[in-house]
């Protein structure tokens, strides 16, 4: 007997659960509408029980069915299912990786509206982690260019060789067909890498300069460098577990800001997007009360972008860096200028040290890394006392965890200013300014 097979029915919408006493499980679906920002790329509503749920790729005012990935005992995530209704800002996202790739999460909200976002959360991180009351944040410096604004990428290998970016799980490798945030140097260069081997190498950066230069890093595990097939013009190093390989050019290239060329060392951090970098730079020349007298203390000075726009405006700058290849480069960036000095040192060496000599410090600038000063850092910079700080940030809840402290040692909070370092993420780069008060 012939059997005969009858189509599946179509899919239908989950019905939303409803029912507020029920304890929420991973896997159901509510209908919930999305109200507030939060820091991370996502956006916060209610579920019927009153817990927060937190959903990515949303915007505040929307209206959408979430189905739950995680569910704790006073919070949950979860994941649009339908979305019923969009807000205005959503715009479709340029990126044919979007919501895969790990990179990105604010590329369906217009550009306004993100700039907008990013001063709401640093408010509410400020007032909730800082404990501030009003604090007087500013609105978001723009990007010049929301798109084609990196100068520097970093890249993982597939098993085959090919490069990519993590997704979103931070394990997996995304296999790269285009990235609308790489400037057009980085843009033109990733796609004429040929890995013959991947075995061993760990990751590959590439950086652009001012001049349309471009420099190729592998990081790898093995001594010596693997196979990588490049048939054009490019400075490339190889950084293993031993001494680093200068395989074709020179190890550095040169970015130019506000007409200063910067050398930017293989394995150095620099800011990934000069225009807002420069941006930065006359904020702080704006802002600080910079005078020939003073003497202005700056703590993770990296390769010297700061203090090479400060140290003319000062008496003596004093900067402290850790990393070798930053100190390198900003022995070379700032050979020209007196009266200034580097410890390569910790900061938590360096700066105790300058309180044990008795230094007066005036003035300071820390841009620590997204973990924030440490302990021993707070304490000995609140113990050297300058009578104004600033503090750049990449994070702002350490900013406002940070922030606290200081305010219990003195200082008041005159201006909270931030950046728009990267574009379509959730990355926050500000400036908080501050002042010694009694």
């Amino acid at each position: 007997m012939p059997r005969r097979r009858f189509p599946n029915p179509p899919p239908q919408d989950e019905e939303p659960v409803e029912d507020p006493t029920r304890q929420p499980q991973v896997g159901e679906v509510y209908r919930v509408a999305l109200t507030t920002w939060v820091y991370g790329g996502e956006v916060m509503g209610r579920l019927p029980d009153g817990r927060a749920v937190f959903v990515p790729f949303a915007l505040p005012g929307e209206v959408a069915q979430v189905r739950l990935t995680e569910v704790k005992s006073h919070y949950a995530r979860g994941e649009i299912v339908t979305l019923e209704e969009p807000a205005p800002d959503r715009v479709p996202p340029r990126c044919p990786h979007y919501k895969v790739c790990g990179g990105c999460h604010y590329q369906h909200v217009a550009y306004a509206a993100q700039l907008a976002a990013k001063s709401v959360i640093l408010r509410d991180q400020l007032e909730r982690i800082g404990k501030f009351a009003n604090p007087p944040v500013g609105a978001t410096v723009p990007s010049p260019r929301p798109w084609g604004y990196r100068n520097h990428a970093q890249f993982h290998l597939t098993p085959q060789g090919r490069l990519g970016f993590r997704a979103r799980d931070g394990e997996t490798v995304v296999p790269l067909e285009t990235c609308p945030l790489l400037d057009p140097t980085v843009a033109d260069v990733w796609p004429r890498l040929q890995v013959e081997d991947p075995a061993g190498l760990r990751r590959i950066h590439v950086r652009s300069g001012s001049d349309g230069q471009a420099m190729v890093v592998l990081v790898g595990e093995e001594p010596t460098p693997p196979p990588l097939r490049v048939d054009f013009p490019v400075h490339m190093m190889y950084l293993g577990p031993e001494k680093p390989y200068v395989l074709s050019g020179r190890g550095y290239v040169v970015q130019r800001v506000k007409g200063r060329a910067f050398r930017v060392s293989a394995n150095a951090f620099f800011q990934v997007n000069v225009p807002v970098a420069e941006a930065m730079i006359d904020h702080l020349l704006r802002h600080l009360p910079l005078r020939d007298d003073a003497t202005l203390l700056e703590v993770y000075s990296g390769g010297g972008l700061f203090s090479a726009f400060l140290a003319p405006r000062v008496g003596r700058l004093i900067a402290v860096e850790a990393d070798p290849w930053a100190v390198a480069d900003f022995e070379v960036n700032l050979a020209d200028f007196d009266g200034v000095e580097l410890y390569e040192a910790p900061a938590e060496e360096a700066l105790p040290y300058l309180r044990r000599r008795g230094e007066r410090i005036d003035l300071a600038v820390v841009d620590p890394p997204r973990s924030g000063l440490s302990r021993e850092v707070l304490q000995a910079l609140t113990d050297l006392a300058p009578q104004w700080l600033a503090y750049v940030s990449c994070h702002p809840a350490t900013l406002a965890r940070d922030g606290r402290q200081l305010h219990k040692a003195g200082y008041h909070l005159v201006r909270a200013t931030p950046f728009d370092m990267f574009p379509q993420t959730y990355h926050i780069e500000s400036i908080t300014l501050w002042r010694r008060v009694g």
